[in-house]
């Protein structure tokens, strides 16, 4: 069984602590940037993606409460993209997917909205209602996204919300919230069918990661504005564009 030293100690639990804590100030659960922590840190594969979702579960249960709470949540919104999403996730855990051309087209597509968000944030404004047959697409995509690549999901749906008009900074990351922590549930669940590992330190882990969820879910929710918020989530997204492009293998 590994150690905490063995992946870098007291530096590493900072690592998560951070990034638990600037995702979840939009309603990530931070999958995206655990996974680039965790191949820094030389995580053994096999353990990647379920910790991931694993703590991916606990940060964005943080996330939705504190969302909710503030009152930027919408059941109607809501429903028709889980409803879709949750089995095309636990497909996606399932599948074991490696492809240069996936990783390449996914990276690019995060970079761009990263680049548009930063340079461009889109204005706030009322948000025309996503329709539900759009809502039902959205998530069936997305999931399936979210299961392969081993996220909650919310890396996509947020831009998606932010650039359609569907929603504004707040409500969007409010339902990405509730969307991711309902997606990595089916990719974990996914991965429960092979062998799971999670490494030793696992519980100090967890607790880095929820102490930063606290605090990015409060601040998000309640004290960020919305110009800081899509600020924010640029720099998440160039995170997640980064890992999935950087971690491309040679040829």
């Amino acid at each position: 069984m590994e150690n905490l030293e063995s992946f870098g100690g007291v530096l590493v639990l900072a690592g998560f602590f951070g990034v638990a804590c600037l995702y979840a100030a939009v309603g990530h659960g931070g999958a995206s940037g655990y996974l680039a922590l965790m191949a820094l840190a030389e995580f053994p594969a096999e353990m990647l993606k379920p910790t991931a979702l694993g703590l991916n579960i606990l940060v964005a249960s943080l996330g939705w409460v504190q969302f909710w709470r503030a009152g930027f949540f919408s059941w109607r919104v809501f429903w028709p993209l889980a409803f879709s999403s949750v089995p095309m996730a636990f497909v996606g855990g399932y599948v074991q997917l490696s492809s240069v051309i996936f990783k390449r087209l996914l990276g690019g597509v995060l970079l761009v909205a990263a680049l548009r968000l930063a340079v461009h944030p889109p204005p706030e404004r009322a948000g025309r209602p996503m329709p539900w047959w759009a809502g039902l697409a959205v998530g069936g995509c997305i999931g399936l996204l979210s299961g392969l690549t081993g996220t909650g999901g919310g890396i996509f749906l947020t831009p998606l919300l932010l650039l359609a008009g569907w929603a504004n900074a707040k409500p969007a990351a409010a339902l990405s919230a509730a969307f991711v922590w309902v997606n990595s549930l089916a990719g974990l669940a996914g991965h429960l069918t092979a062998t799971v590992r999670f490494p030793g330190p696992f519980p100090w882990i967890a607790l880095a990661t929820v102490s930063g969820g606290l605090i990015g879910s409060y601040v998000g929710s309640r004290w960020a504005s919305p110009q800081i918020l899509k600020r924010i989530l640029a720099a998440v997204l160039l995170v997640a564009a980064a890992k999935l492009l950087v971690t491309i293998p040679p040829k």
